[in-house]
């Protein structure tokens, strides 16, 4: 019986062996440093949504949090289980942008990591997923989201998607966010929408804006 792929997933079962390994080449502190203060240093709960090789869910956990790690492919999902075991790290085969198992559960998170994951999504799909994910954000929670921007790789599904437009849909779906890190152009544009607002809590962090970053063949995540 074929395997039927999720949409955005796209070779990176065949590829899984190398990405397992290019991946983890890359430590968690050293991918996330400009946002890494932003990490609640009380132990909590995070989500990672689009898991990969489990290295960011083994970086909460060294950090004292419990996580639910989401990846859809399984290849990648039993290699990041076998790099990384814990019985802290909790993984499920679920995706964006309905996320049902996970809704299904009824939980909230401290932080939520969607690192490489966004520009998997087209315009319908980013729609649907935004108040999905906000409705999984604790008040006061932290949402960290990397935005990719360049050249998709040959057999990727990836769209250019920018910071505004990912305020402008985390607005309506009732999540309390705003800007607390990313490049000063996106920021100073993020705080003028966000402060004409009046939200004042919860945050988006965009971490990774620049060209090339991405969970892609050519770039390490």
């Amino acid at each position: 019986m074929k395997t039927v792929r999720i949409s955005g997933t796209e070779h990176y079962a065949e590829e899984a062996p190398e990405l397992l390994k290019r991946y983890e080449s890359v430590s968690f502190a050293d991918h996330h440093r400009s946002v890494i203060h932003l990490i609640p240093a009380t132990p909590g709960r995070v989500i990672d949504i689009g898991a990969g090789t489990g290295r960011d869910a083994a970086g909460f956990e060294a950090l004292g949090h419990t996580v639910v790690a989401v990846e859809p492919t399984e290849e990648l999902r039993r290699g990041a289980m076998a790099l990384h075991p814990s019985p802290k790290i909790e993984w499920v085969n679920d995706s964006l942008p309905d996320l049902a198992l996970v809704r299904a559960r009824s939980e909230e998170y401290d932080v939520i990591m969607l690192s490489a994951v966004w520009m998997h999504l087209d315009e319908q799909q980013r729609r649907q997923a935004m108040p999905n994910v906000a409705a999984l954000l604790r008040n006061g929670g932290v949402m960290i989201m990397s935005l990719r921007h360049g050249p998709v790789p040959p057999g990727r599904r990836m769209f250019e998607v920018s910071a505004e437009e990912t305020i402008a849909l985390a607005q309506p779906a009732g999540s309390p966010l705003r800007i607390k890190s990313g490049s000063a152009a996106v920021v100073a544009a993020a705080r003028r929408q966000l402060d004409a607002s009046g939200i004042s809590q919860g945050a988006v962090i965009n971490s990774a804006t620049r060209r090339g970053d991405s969970k892609s063949p050519t770039a390490p995540n």
